[in-house]
């Protein structure tokens, strides 16, 4: 054979492979751009005139690396949400507050970041359900994709009530430390300070800084309790907020209000446990049941069973 050919070929392969490593190259040049630039958090450029949308979304941008890397499809699916979901966006929004996420977060790009995450995993998914179950298998990808992004639904509003049960467990030592400390002879802002730094990353400490930061800006003590009041959204806070702001109105000393709203949560946990309990009677008997009825069949299957051998053989 003429090494012309040969040196043809050797040199198309060469050139192939050439334009090959190029392309791939270029698509992963093209990628670690694209990823830096995601991940930088350059602020979006405002108007003349100040907007607080605007610097929400660079403060989520700097906080929150998958709303940074996937902003526009976030705004997409804020979009539709706000069109599809519009009735339970401010349950959704109560629950955000309640379960201490980023105040930045509204309820529609918060729900569209779930649904983000569940897109993200569909094609693991898909791959697993394929792999199982053949071609069927891409229909229960779907399902599960959509189960995920509910399940994740579910999770917020799980968080939510599960800060507020340590919230209400804390907040009658908070109060009684407010008591004690207003009683010494500090102010309230000075035992608030105080009781907020004792209590520290739990909570109730959290809430209560942040109903002391927004006092120390400015805002009016009893705007600043109708605030937390608002974003927890509990039946016992309200009613212990009500308490505090009504005793302020009549000039009741604060400190005596404090503790017997202590008391009054002390008293309230004592009958809910007292509830669970009387419950708990309840809730164990199907278990009890089903577990009676085990023990029936361990001991007396042995027995049927022989018998009904016992007779088919004879």
């Amino acid at each position: 054979m003429s090494p012309l050919p040969l040196a043809a070929d050797f040199l198309a392969d060469q050139g192939l492979a050439l334009i090959g490593s190029l392309l791939v190259g270029g698509a992963l040049t093209i990628l670690a751009w694209l990823i830096q630039r995601a991940l930088s958090s350059e602020d979006l450029e405002q108007d003349l005139e100040w907007r607080y949308d605007v610097n929400r979304i660079n403060e989520l941008r700097r906080s929150e690396p998958l709303y940074r890397i996937f902003f526009p499809l976030v705004q997409l699916l804020a979009r539709f949400n706000r069109g599809l979901f519009a009735d339970s966006l401010p349950e959704i929004q109560r629950e955000i507050q309640a379960a201490g996420l980023s105040r930045f977060w509204t309820a529609p790009e918060y729900l569209g970041k779930l649904q983000l995450i569940a897109v993200l995993l569909f094609p693991i998914l898909m791959y697993s359900c394929i792999e199982m179950m053949g071609p069927p298998g891409a229909i229960m990808a779907v399902a599960l994709t959509i189960l995920l992004a509910w399940i994740l639904r579910v999770r917020l509003a799980a968080r939510a009530r599960r800060r507020l049960v340590l919230i209400k467990r804390r907040m009658p030592f908070l109060l009684d430390l407010l008591t004690l400390l207003m009683e010494a002879g500090s102010t309230f802002l000075q035992a608030l300070q105080k009781a907020v730094e004792q209590f520290g990353e739990h909570p109730v400490g959290v809430e209560f800084g942040r109903m002391l930061s927004e006092i120390q800006m400015g805002k009016g003590r009893t705007q600043s309790l109708e605030a937390m009041r608002d974003r927890l959204c509990d039946d016992e806070i309200t009613s212990i907020v009500g308490s505090i702001i009504q005793g302020e109105e009549l000039g009741t000393p604060l400190a005596r209000i404090f503790r017997t709203q202590a008391d009054v949560l002390r008293i309230k946990r004592t009958q809910r446990a007292e509830t669970i309990a009387n419950e708990a009677g309840v809730q164990m008997l199907l278990p009890t049941v089903l577990v009676m009825a085990a023990t029936v069949l361990i001991i007396l299957g042995p027995f049927v069973l022989g018998f009904m051998y016992a007779e088919f053989l004879g």
